[in-house]
């Protein structure tokens, strides 16, 4: 990647050691911007309360004392809610969940880079154990009836915006950013970063397990991806695509 390249913006980040180690603060206030984004006492000592007490409490007790505490969290919460234990929550009140959203153990859900436009998951969306939604530098927006498999990541770095009835089988990734590696005398690391744009994955698209759907892509209605292919330029609609890079090796039709 080259300064010069059209095709892609600048993520402004701050690095987390610098997040983590801001001396103008107490070791409290780091720890209550890092997980709140604020240090106002009460949302603190609801937050606290809520996962020290029933965070990791098993069984229907555990179900319906999260569904009670946790729903004073987030920014809004529709009727249904399902949590399981072990949930992380980075910046909850940047949070909308929907109706029925079912989120099972040890989930990440982190908009503290999300924006203004936050995290939102739609009605009756389903979340597998061990999955991270990480709105990094963007946000993130799932549709209505989508479902994410055990251990799917979606990295937001100039959004991610994934449409309804969308199936996303186990270990797919979705997003992430790139480093900037034009200079060799200092690391990547300390060149920063850069996205070619936002993650689109329209209505009715099933992605196969394991596949990789990378920044600045346009997933078309009703696609479907092989296992383990790697997205690295737009779909259009009805396309059935593998390998990598995925290539489309037709479309669907419907049947007479």
């Amino acid at each position: 990647m080259t300064t010069e390249s059209p095709d892609w913006k600048r993520i402004e980040k701050t690095p987390l050691s610098e997040q983590l180690n801001q001396g103008n603060m107490s070791l409290l206030q780091r720890y209550q911007y890092k997980v709140l984004g604020h240090d106002r006492l009460l949302p603190f000592l609801q937050y606290e309360l809520a996962t020290i007490l029933f965070g990791n409490l098993s069984g229907s007790v555990g179900y319906v004392l999260r569904k009670s505490s946790y729903k004073k969290l987030f920014k809004s919460v529709g009727a249904g809610m399902i949590v399981g234990k072990g949930i992380a929550m980075r910046h909850p009140g940047n949070i909308v969940l929907g109706d029925r959203v079912a989120i099972d153990d040890y989930v990440l859900l982190d908009a503290s880079g999300a924006g203004s436009e936050g995290i939102t998951i739609g009605n009756d969306v389903i979340i597998s154990r061990n999955c991270v939604i990480q709105g990094k530098t963007g946000p993130v927006a799932i549709g209505d009836r989508t479902d994410l498999g055990c251990n799917v990541i979606l990295s937001s770095g100039m959004g991610i915006y994934i449409g309804s009835s969308v199936l996303i089988a186990g270990n797919c990734y979705i997003g992430g950013g790139r480093y900037i590696s034009d200079r060799l005398d200092i690391p990547m690391m300390e060149q920063g970063l850069y996205s070619k744009g936002p993650v689109v994955i329209g209505d009715d698209v099933w992605l196969g397990a394991g596949a990789i759907v990378l920044d600045g892509v346009k997933v078309g209605k009703g696609c479907i991806v092989g296992a383990g292919a790697v997205v690295t330029k737009d779909l259009p609609d009805y396309a059935i695509a593998t390998g990598v890079p995925a290539k489309v090796l037709k479309l669907r039709e419907p049947k007479p």
